[in-house]
C-alpha cells in the first residue's frame, strides 16, 4: 500500500473518507510557505541550545530509546515563535479534528506541539499507536472505540525516506488486536514537502523512520490533539500564562488549557475549573 495524498483544498468529506479508510493520509500544502519558513527559522535557532538525545518521554533513561539518541525534541513552541499560534488556528486541520474528536467530547486540547528533528544515523523508532497513552480509553472496546487523539507530522523542510520519514501501516487502525503493531516490512514512508502534513488517527501504527544519511537532518514537528476529558502529554497550561494568551483566539486559549472543559452536548461535568467557575469567567475584563 501507499499513503494517499490529498490537497488541502479538497472537500472535507474527501479528507475524512481517506482518513477513515486508511487511518492516515498526506494533506498537501496544509500550511502556507510563510508560516513554514518562519517556524523553520525559529526552530533552527532554538535547536542550537537543545542537544539531541535529551528527551525522555517522562520515563527518565528508559524513555530515551523511544525519543531517539540523535533526535532533537522540544516543545512550548509558542515561545519559540508566535506563528505557532497561527498553526493552531489552521482551518483545515481544525475541521478534521472537529469531525474526528467532537463526537466524543465537548472540546479538545493540545496533546503535543513538539519539534522532532531526526539526526544522521538515528535508528527507526519503535512502531506504536498514539492512543497507547490512554489504554483504558481505547482497549476495552477496540477497535470500535472512539478516536481520542489525532496527530499531524508537519514538514518544516523536505522529508524523504532517506532522512527518516515517519513510517505508517495503512489500515492498522482496524486491526483486531490492540497490542499488535505489525513489523517494519508492513510500513510505508510518509514523504512530505514543506507545508505538507501526515494526518493520522491515534489508532494507526506508525513510528519515526531511520535517518540513513551521514549529514542531513529531518526537519519536522508534531502537532496532536486529545479529547478534553483526558490528560495531555504536554503541560501547555503551565507553559503559558493567561497574560501571554490573552490576545489569542478563543480556540488557541482552549487548546492550550486556558479555558475550562464543557462536555456539552455530551454527558459529563465541567472540568478544569478555577474557583468553581469556568476559567474564562474568572479573567478580568
Amino acid at each position: 500500500m501507499t499513503l494517499q495524498r490529498r490537497p488541502a483544498t479538497a472537500p472535507l468529506k474527501v479528507l475524512l473518507e481517506t482518513l477513515e479508510a486508511d487511518g492516515a493520509l498526506v494533506v498537501q500544502n496544509m500550511f502556507p510557505d510563510s508560516v513554514i519558513s518562519e517556524m523553520r527559522s525559529a526552530v533552527a535557532r532554538a535547536a542550537e541550545t537543545s542537544p539531541p538525545g535529551t528527551a525522555t518521554q517522562g520515563f527518565g533513561e528508559p524513555g530515551r530509546a523511544f525519543a531517539g539518541a540523535n533526535t532533537i525534541r522540544f516543545s512550548t513552541l509558542g515561545k519559540v515563535s508566535p506563528v505557532y499560534f497561527d498553526m493552531l488556528d489552521n482551518a483545515v486541520f481544525g475541521a478534521i479534528a472537529d469531525a474526528v474528536l467532537l463526537p466524543s467530547c465537548g472540546s479538545y486540547w493540545v496533546n503535543t506541539g513538539q519539534v522532532m528533528i531526526i539526526g544522521p544515523g538515528e535508528r527507526a523508532q519503535g512502531l506504536h499507536r498514539d492512543c497507547y497513552n490512554w489504554p483504558r480509553a481505547s482497549a476495552p472496546d477496540w477497535p470500535y472505540c472512539p478516536d481520542v487523539t489525532l496527530s499531524a507530522i508537519i514538514a518544516l523542510g523536505e522529508v524523504t525516506e532517506e532522512v527518516g520519514a515517519t513510517r505508517v501501516i495503512p489500515g492498522s487502525h482496524r486491526w483486531a488486536d490492540f497490542t499488535d503493531c505489525g513489523d517494519h516490512e508492513q510500513t510505508v514512508p510518509a514523504e512530505l514537502n514543506p507545508g505538507d502534513a501526515l494526518v493520522y488517527s491515534g489508532k494507526t501504527v506508525h513510528g519515526g523512520g531511520a535517518n540513513r544519511t551521514p549529514d542531513r537532518w529531518r526537519w519536522a514537528m508534531h502537532l496532536s490533539y486529545v479529547v478534553g476529558w483526558l490528560t495531555p502529554e504536554e503541560s501547555s497550561p503551565l507553559d503559558y500564562t493567561d497574560e501571554e494568551l490573552r490576545g489569542r483566539s478563543a480556540r488557541v486559549q482552549r487548546l492550550l488549557g486556558h479555558r475550562s472543559y464543557d462536555p456539552r452536548p455530551h454527558l459529563g461535568g465541567g472540568l478544569w475549573l478555577r474557583d468553581v467557575k469556568a476559567i474564562e469567567e474568572t479573567w478580568p475584563s
